[in-house]
């Protein structure tokens, strides 16, 4: 560039990431290939996020000094780097490897100012570098996009379309203004053969939509042309969401979307290939000798990633549930339809979100939220309320460490804090922290009454680190009881199976009748902690409680406030806390 510094590339890349967000649901409804996921905006932006987050690396540490001060290689191999280790889903990987591809180009050529041949040579060099990522490339996807994109700037470079050369002395503003109108070209071009997608493949066709990513790519140059022009980007068509009857496709048999980076040395992506094809499919394995990122859907994740033991060190593990995707963007879909048949809405008009069941009610991106281990329909919906994305544990309250990675995947905010709500759920919880790709924390809850409480502390704007410590706080204000039938006949002989016991902090404070028994848990939480008495105490009923809510009333004395709520638990009968 005639200016060549990292603030206007950068201005570019955020200006195609906006863009990208503002459309980033349409492109997750779109998504039917090659597995209908509903995340492919997502990934796509997601990967975009990690190469902007280097470029203020970069430009936190280089000071004024231009592109070529800097060095183009070392941009590249930073940029190539953040794309790949952010990548995240199928969508996500090409992206990473159309980043490089074009990054490459550039690097290729220092000194050379980047006008419409350099752009229309890089968008080819992504275009080939993504398609040889790929064992079976299909036409009519975001490869076909990529190279019919620059298909048209070369062929537009070849007749002189607009006098694309840019002389040395071109100001800054007039070689935006060139590169915009060359993009502006390549951005219709691309919505053209977004269009014929269906033509080339039979499951968009089938669905009735295009292809999720080639619409992403097309929406990302769009912004690029905006940040160039400092105007609104060109117009796009909008596309409604997919008509999914059966919309697993080829990974029908296959439920976690498993991503994640492997470093080393001497690494080889050929040799890893047939390994992780025989524990699932949609296998991308892309990088270089010392970096690879892994993509596979399979059943078994814990199995993928023991392909390279002893060859590298796995991390950046990131887990999605692609059955629980798929019933989100169903509801949406269904949302959608439904207001539009009832005239509420068209396919250009924005349609407020439903909450996803297991999801933050209402919640958009955030810097930290948090996803909460628990078991009942009713401590489901507070958590919810409550803004805290919940992960069904069972009435043991025991999930894997892939389960607790998929749900942490599943919250909108790239920090989380898990609230494991039982004590042997903490060790999956922190080893699940340690794998994933999202910075993530465990607050130590050991009880879904704690975990209620700690939620109530957390601010979506603070950092995890903030919000652990609130929780923590938090947790240290509340002591917690709970009634249960007994599992067991006891052997001091004080109760037998099926008779009621009641807890107080993990200790057995009484036993006999559910009723008297709820009653001495009441009464010694509501008399407090030592000198601190309680101002409030609450209980949650289980599904199968023997007594009806009107039956606890009145059990606290009157300088206590009492709360009770249906929390439809398994295994307890009353769970119970004070604060």
């Amino acid at each position: 560039m005639t200016d060549t510094n990292l603030a206007r590339f950068r201005a570019a890349v955020a200006g195609a990431l906006a863009h990208l967000e503002s459309r980033r649901q349409e492109v997750n409804d779109l998504n039917v290939f090659p597995v209908a996921d509903g995340d492919t905006g997502d990934n796509m932006a997601l990967t975009l996020r990690a190469v902007l987050d280097e470029l203020d690396r970069l430009e936190a540490t280089a000071g004024p000094r231009t592109i070529d001060e800097i060095g183009r290689d070392e941009i590249v191999q930073s940029v190539a780097r953040a794309a790949l280790l952010g990548a995240r889903g199928n969508s996500g990987v090409i992206l990473s490897q159309l980043i490089r591809g074009a990054a490459e180009e550039l690097a290729s050529r220092p000194g050379q100012l980047v006008d419409a041949p350099l752009i229309g040579a890089a968008l080819a060099k992504a275009a080939d570098r993504a398609y040889s990522s790929v064992r079976e490339p299909a036409e009519g996807t975001i490869l076909t996009v990529a190279r019919e994109m620059a298909h048209k700037i070369m062929t537009d470079v070849a007749h002189t379309v607009g006098d694309p050369r840019i002389a040395p002395d071109t100001s800054a503003s007039a070689q935006d203004a060139a590169i915009a109108q060359a993009l502006e070209r390549a951005v219709s071009a691309g919505q053209d053969s977004v269009k014929r997608g269906p033509d080339l493949l039979e499951v968009l066709r089938e669905a009735g939509v295009v292809d999720a990513g080639g619409y992403g790519l097309t929406i990302m140059f769009a912004g690029l042309v905006a940040a160039l022009r400092g105007d609104e980007p060109p117009q796009l068509d909008h596309h409604a969401p997919a008509r999914v009857s059966h919309p697993e496709h080829s990974s029908g048999t296959y439920r976690f979307c498993t991503n994640f980076a492997v470093t080393g040395e001497g690494l080889s992506a050929a040799r890893f290939i047939a390994p992780l094809e025989r524990l699932g499919d949609s296998v991308l394995v892309v990088g270089d000798a010392r970096t690879l990122k892994v993509h596979v859907h399979t059943d078994e994740p814990e199995r993928a990633t023991a392909v390279f033991e002893g060859t590298g060190e796995v991390s950046r593990l990131d887990i999605a549930d692609m059955r629980a995707q798929t019933a989100a963007r169903d509801e949406r879909v269904v949302t959608v339809a439904g207001a539009q048949q009832n005239g509420a809405a068209d396919i250009g008009a924005p349609v407020r979100e439903p909450a996803r069941a297991g999801g933050a009610n209402g919640a958009g991106p955030a810097r930290c939220r948090a996803v909460a281990v628990g078991n009942g329909a009713g401590l489901a919906e507070m958590f919810r309320e409550l803004g805290v994305h919940t992960l069904d544990g069972g009435p043991t309250l025991n999930p894997s460490t892939y389960d607790l990675l998929a749900a942490v995947h599943d919250v909108p905010a790239e920090e989380v804090v898990v609230l494991p709500n039982s004590a042997n759920v903490i060790m999956a919880a922190e080893h699940a922290a340690r794998l994933s790709d999202k910075e993530v924390l465990v607050a130590p809850t050991t009880s879904q009454q704690a975990g209620l409480a700690a939620a109530l502390a957390l601010a979506p704007d603070r950092s995890v680190e903030e919000n652990a410590r609130a929780l923590t706080h938090a947790i240290g204000r509340v002591r917690t009881g709970a009634v249960a039938p007994a599992a067991r006949d006891d052997p001091q002989g004080r109760f037998r199976r099926g008779d009621a016991v009641g807890f107080v902090d993990d200790e057995v404070l009484a036993w006999g009748t559910p009723r008297e028994t709820l009653r001495a848990v009441v009464a010694q939480l509501s008399n407090g902690d030592g000198d601190v008495a309680a101002e409030l105490v609450s209980v949650l009923a289980g599904a199968d409680a023997p007594l009806g809510l009107d039956a606890v009333e009145g059990m606290a004395g009157p300088s206590v406030e009492f709360e009770l709520r249906s929390g439809g638990q398994s295994a307890y009968w009353w769970l119970l806390a004070a604060e």
